[in-house]
């Protein structure tokens, strides 16, 4: 596996910045965000769907507002 040093970072980041220009990198840098954000948010949901197919339980319900009754 190569080894990235501080160059080739710097590189990229002179070429990211060329091809996108600077004003549109914070809302490049948002929107990746915001992709990470929702990409975990559904590995989790996908993993606790796992964990109750293989114990084999459903997930806890709420108990039922008895209130009005």
């Amino acid at each position: 596996m190569p080894n990235i040093g501080t160059t080739e970072l710097l590189i990229l980041l002179l070429v990211v910045v060329l091809i996108f220009g600077s004003a549109k990198l914070p809302q490049l840098a948002r929107s990746l965000g915001k992709s990470a954000r929702i990409l975990k948010a559904e590995t989790k949901g996908l993993r606790e769907d796992d964990d109750t197919e293989d114990t084999g339980t459903k997930p806890a319900a709420k108990p039922a507002d008895s209130a009005g009754s």
